[in-house]
């Protein structure tokens, strides 16, 4: 039992945040099924994971307040419900803050082992578990708490292995790995992807921040090969000639010059006429040592833009990736120029011999595979090793130094500031260079190279802030051609809905286009790819220093089982010994002599190999194999691949993941699928599409696809903005920290605010001055029922069945919110839902029914006023739980002695019959305009507040029975005399509409007309300037046009009321001036 408690004058909330959420804590009325009718419907949804490092931001601060709404709405219904909790090991995040830490005392994490390491990110995950979920604790978070998963739980070096539902993490991730990598949904390739030079490992397209960057953009010749020429012509939209050359070249445009050492061909577009005469010629690259300068074929693709530069573009397929795009098209070798620090690289063959060899590729005298391709470094010698930005400025300078740089004159505009208002004929357009058909107009002319200024939006890192590289390299991805069909489809057909419907739209053209899923990341913290690499022989049985047999298994034992099965049917007749090498710093210390070997071995405490002759070692691997005197043998290791996977994929696997599977287990049953997912925009392509891609594709493939989908409902919310539409940003100086606000206001008036503006599909603009508002919305709530328990009102008793009109009416009211909020929260429109229950508490209930109900207090009525009013204020408390439920809760337990917290109490019944009254709902719905109509013109006509006025009734015999049941009420809270029958108003009134019903104020001798018609004048030339400023805006073409729909609609919603308001002042005017 819950006991009843004197209430203070008010909510301490800071006190009651914390002694409520221990007593939800300490009575798990949070834990899955707490509530739940028998034989229920559940209700289930997956809390995005945060990052297990994070803090609390306003993000999550609104996606978890929807989420709790909805979740404390169902388990009130009686329904079976489970919030799962989580948190996300975040792969870079949670490794840059270990590494972080180790340099604040000058470590690395390539200063000690890969396992010590390990073992200090366990230590930081622990330590910082606690902050992000104590902090959706004092949001009011009903997760599950018992039931909190990790994306690793459960991997080599957890600690708390038993705690939470998601123990079984790990072993999913893994088995879904396996089985796609044998179905073959996963593979080895090299493509294209987005390097971070710092991190030393491919990032997302979600973990790259584009920023805008000063730039320049060079163009620079490509001479044709053998000192071919042909004739350049330009031409007008209408065929006509404008300009004619010989050329022996063609010019190229670039913003990364230290990329053209890789180029592998110049593309034109196919309906470039001027350069027809030479696709499919060579041309020359115009960087590196001249007796080694390589050529290139010139190809056609749709790509480049005729109108764009010069029109043809280089291509460097391994840089780039719409040059990706157009090599994998035409055939062009992608030549690597970096490292993984984004240096040049210094490795492989000198300059010379590999030039040579891509020399011949380009004039098809040689083919060569992606590995073979890949080894080629045609970084010239004196360039390898230097930074990416170095070499940038040398190969910069050499073509320019050479003559190869494309010469305009000083005052090009092209050359930006400066030459812009100087650069301009006669006619007003800029000349054309030389290049261009162009003369320097005075012999005095200097030409310079055409460098000209433009601003780059520059990929970056978001957690290492330097330039991400476009870089091709050996990656395993997700062949997601093969899985996406089930996940467009259930969208398709109405499995899973995604709301709002923009989104559905956005959803569907990421995946009808969707490139493979690149799922490797070379780091230490994450699930470790379950791949081990052997040595792949040639037909002399010797080992390939680029290729490897893969062996993918869940555990270590078997892949070491499937590579001796394999080796001893590739050596038949010899003693195979496959072992796995578990290694850090010796596999840098490749030996290829037993000697050397063993020796390397004894320092890091490997197995000795004793052997009278060795025959032979594998490329990265060690020593391999061996002969013994009288028994040929192979000694063969394997070794585990040391990346890890992507944070997408096993948080891909979320929904199964935390229910226990692969285990099949009664939350797998009972809750998946789950019911809701409700999620930011920006991760509807990274995360939602790829957890309906992977539960479909590795749930049984027999199965009714509307049993494998993660999810009924996808609710995509909008971004948190400040007051000004802005995004907020450190930079801007305009976070808003939701901690910051719950200190403040307190946690419920957050949720409210963001509940209240969570508009489906728009943007919220969030300001304190909102927060404040409803903190008052609170304090409104909970002075109402601090009245009514001082007037002794019943709380926790059955619905009453009242008699006065006044208790008839709002006992329907009550029952229509609860109609309405359900329908609202059904359909996710959580900002209706919101709005209506301010409107009913504050206006209906405080300002309406506790105001008539005073009097009824001290009358025959007295009893069942007493006992509605306390009904009423419980369902209110009831239906304003989800939205706040911290003072509700507090207000439950104060007022009267309960069974169950409110967390757990039932949820109002719906309408029914008996409960509405139709005769009083009408009556009082014409009573509470009446009075607003009154007080509207008192205020219009500034008659003075304590002054008690005649009114006149000139047509409404409907309204004469309902003013009679209620004069006394009426005319105590309109501040009037009472109403007579006249008819027609005297002159100098003001008139008052009820409905089609008239009436009037007589107003002579209660207002001074000459200081009112003053104050009137100026209220209506104020009303008409902003008339005339929003009318401008609404009415503008432009406005219409490129503001935002929200923002159009706004204004024109302004312009009306404004409008309204004025005809209200001259209607005022008009009565006025009849008074003088």
């Amino acid at each position: 039992m819950i006991a009843e408690t004197s209430m203070d004058k008010t909510f301490d909330a800071a006190e009651a945040e914390k002694r409520i959420t221990e007593m939800w804590l300490e009575n798990k009325c949070f834990a899955a099924g707490a509530n739940a009718k028998p034989g229920a419907e559940t209700f289930s949804i997956l809390i995005p994971p945060p990052n297990v490092t994070g803090s609390l931001h306003m993000g999550h601060a609104f996606n978890n307040t929807l989420q709790d709404i909805l979740v404390r709405w169902h388990r009130m219904r009686g329904h079976d419900t489970l919030w799962q909790p989580g948190t996300d090991h975040a792969g870079i995040a949670t490794q840059m803050v270990v590494e972080r830490e180790l340099a604040k005392t000058n470590r690395r994490r390539t200063d000690m082992s890969r396992e010590d390491f390990l073992e200090l990110v366990w230590q930081q995950k622990h330590a910082s578990r606690g902050t992000i979920i104590g902090q959706l604790q004092r949001l009011g978070a009903s997760c599950d708490w018992d039931r909190e998963a990790f994306t690793m739980g459960g991997a080599p070096g957890d600690p708390d292995q038993s705690i939470g539902g998601g123990q079984n993490f790990h072993d999913a991730v893994i088995k879904v790995f396996v089985e796609m990598y044998e179905k073959g949904l996963i593979y080895r390739g090299k493509r294209l992807v987005n390097w971070d030079p710092k991190f030393e490992t491919a990032i997302s397209d979600l973990e790259v921040e584009n920023i805008e960057t000063p730039g320049h953009m060079w163009h620079f010749k490509y001479p044709l090969a053998g000192g071919a020429t042909y004739e350049y012509v330009e031409r007008d939209e209408d065929g006509n000639e404008l300009f004619r050359e010989t050329r022996d070249y063609i010019s190229i445009a670039t913003t990364r010059p230290e990329t053209m050492l890789g180029d592998g061909a110049v593309a034109v577009h196919p309906s470039d006429e001027r350069y027809a005469p030479i696709v499919g010629k060579l041309c020359e690259i115009p960087v590196g040592p001249k007796e080694h300068r390589r050529l290139i074929p010139i190809i056609t693709d749709e790509y480049p833009d005729p109108d764009f530069g010069s029109g043809a573009v280089k291509i460097t397929g391994a840089h780039d990736f719409n040059d990706y795009g157009v090599a994998q098209r035409g055939g062009i070798p992608c030549y690597r120029l970096m490292d993984t620090k984004a240096a040049m690289r210094a490795d492989g063959a000198p300059y010379a011999e590999a030039a040579a060899i891509a020399m011949e590729v380009a004039q098809g005298k040689r083919t060569l595979t992606e590995a073979e391709t890949d080894a080629i470094n045609l970084v010239p010698d004196h360039l390898r090793g230097l930074d990416r930005f170095d070499a940038r400025a040398k190969v910069v300078e050499e073509i320019t130094a050479e003559g190869l740089a494309v010469m305009v004159p000083a005052t090009d505009p092209r050359l930006g500031k400066g030459a812009a208002s100087a650069g301009k004929d006669a006619t007003g357009e800029a000349p054309l260079a030389p290049e261009e058909g162009g003369e320097p107009r005075t012999e005095e002319d200097q030409l310079v190279p055409l460098v000209g200024p433009k601003a780059i939006m520059q990929p970056h890192g978001d957690r290492s802030k330097v330039v991400i590289e476009p870089m091709l390299t050996d990656q395993w991805f997700v062949d997601t051609d093969k899985i996406v069909g089930p996940a467009i489809e259930a969208v398709e057909n109405g499995t899973t809905r995604i709301l709002p419907e923009a989104d559905k739209k956005v959803y569907f053209h990421w995946l009808r286009n969707i490139e493979p899923w690149c799922i490797s990341r070379r780091l230490w913290w994450g699930h470790r790819i379950p791949v081990w690499y052997g040595p792949k022989f040639d037909a002399e049985q010797m080992p390939s220093p680029a290729d490897y047999e893969f062996f993918c298994a869940s555990e270590p034992h078997i892949a070491l089982q499937e590579a001796q099965r394999f080796y001893e049917k590739a050596f038949p007749g010899l003693h195979i010994e496959v072992f796995e090498r578990q290694w850090d710093e010796a596999q840098e210390e490749e030996q290829d002599d037993l000697d050397g070997y063993n020796e390397m071995a004894e320092r890091h405490g490997l197995e000795k190999v004793y052997a009278k002759s060795v025959i032979g070692s594998n490329h990265g691997f060690s020593v391999k194999y061996y002969r013994v005197e009288d028994r040929p043998a192979r000694r063969i290791s394997i070794e585990r691949d040391p990346d890890v996977l992507d944070t997408w994929f096993s948080s891909g696997l979320w929904p199964l993941g935390t229910l226990g599977w692969p285990e099949d287990t009664e939350e797998v049953r009972k809750y998946f699928p789950t019911s809701t997912l409700i999620t930011g925009f920006d991760i509807l392509f990274f995360w939602v599409a790829r957890m309906m891609m992977m539960q479909t594709a590795v749930l049984p493939k027999d199965a009714p696809l509307a049993e494998k989908v993660p999810f009924r409902d996808v609710y995509v919310h909008a971004l948190v903005r400040d007051a000004k539409g802005q995004k907020m940003s450190k930079s801007l100086g305009n976070v808003l920290d939701p901690l910051d606000l719950i200190d403040v206001y307190g946690a419920d008036a957050v949720r409210f605010t963001l509940a209240s503006m969570a508009a489906m599909g728009r943007d919220l603009k969030l300001s304190e001055d909102r927060i404040k508002g409803y903190r008052n919305f609170g304090t409104k709530l909970w002075n109402a029922v601090r009245f009514a328990q001082m007037n002794d009102a019943t709380f926790g008793g059955p619905r009453p069945d009242p008699r006065a009109t006044v208790n008839r009416w709002i006992v329907g009211e009550t029952a229509r919110v609860r109609e309405d909020v359900d329908a609202a929260l059904a359909a996710y429109r959580f900002d209706e839902a919101a709005q209506t229950l301010y409107r009913f508490v504050w206006n209906v209930v405080c300002d309406w029914y506790v105001e008539f109900a005073k009097p009824l207090m001290d009358g025959e009525a007295a009893e069942e006023t007493r006992a509605t009013m306390g009904w009423v204020l419980d369902r209110c408390m009831v239906l304003l739980h989800p939205f706040m439920p911290f003072i509700t809760e507090e207000l439950w337990a104060l007022t009267a002695k309960r069974d169950t917290p409110l967390v757990h109490g039932d949820w109002p019944d719906g309408l029914t019959p008996e409960i509405v009254d139709e005769q009083a709902e009408a009556e009082m719905r014409w009573v509470i305009a009446f009075i607003e109509a009154i007080r509207s013109a008192r205020a219009q006509m500034n008659v003075p507040a304590g002054q008690t006025i005649p009114v006149l009734r000139l047509d409404d015999e409907a309204g004469k029975a309902a003013y009679a049941s209620n004069s006394a009420l009426i005319q105590r809270l309109a501040r009037i005399e009472g109403v007579a029958d006249a008819g027609e108003a005297p002159k100098g009134s003001a008139a008052v509409t009820v409905g089609t019903a008239r009436y009037a104020l007589p107003l002579e001798g209660l207002i001074e007309p000459a200081a009112e018609e003053a104050r009137l004048t100026k209220q209506l030339g104020k009303l008409e300037k902003e008339i005339k400023g929003l009318a401008g805006r609404a009415n503008n073409p432009k406005f219409a046009a490129s503001a935002p729909p929200e923002v159009v609609e706004e204004t024109k919603a302004n312009l009306a009321a404004r409008e309204a308001e004025a005809q209200a002042v001259r209607d005022a005017l008009r009565t006025v001036r009849e008074l003088t």
